[in-house]
């Protein structure tokens, strides 16, 4: 269905791709728990948002620096409800394209919005992505 919309040039060994909405729950401690929703980041899946953000306390914009342009939406959309969010640069293959700074530029994100390197297939490391936005929350819940 996507044959024609989706660019996958930057991508040519890619052969799948969340098709609607992933879900988990994490457990920090008996008292606190994150639930996750995880959307498709094109625009055009942008009427999903409205619903799933019903209650969040923040975001995690995921990057691909393959193509950027794919990510203004996301991120221009946590900025205009006022959502904290954090922006982590998916490391593909163990790289990052470009420096952080340089992805902050190009996006066009506040000082004040975490910019970092993550491996999305790395348990560990989007452990830590999503503590940084529980911290965003936290500090947001707290001030």
């Amino acid at each position: 269905v996507a044959a024609g919309v989706d660019d996958l040039s930057h991508t040519p060994r890619k052969t799948t791709t969340t098709v609607a909405m992933d879900f988990g729950c994490l457990t920090i401690d008996p008292t606190l728990k994150l639930y996750l929703f995880g959307t498709p980041g094109q625009e055009r899946f942008g009427f999903m948002w409205d619903d799933i953000v019903e209650g969040a306390v923040g975001a995690l914009v995921i990057v691909d620096t393959r193509r950027l342009d794919d990510c203004y939406a996301a991120v221009d959309y946590f900025e205009h409800r006022e959502i904290p969010f954090a922006v982590a640069v998916n490391a593909f293959d163990g790289r990052v394209e470009h420096p952080l700074d340089e992805v902050r530029w190009a996006l066009d994100v506040a000082g004040h919005v975490p910019v970092v390197v993550f491996d999305a297939r790395e348990r560990g490391s989007v452990r830590d992505a999503l503590l940084i936005v529980l911290e965003l929350a936290l500090a947001r819940a707290e001030g």
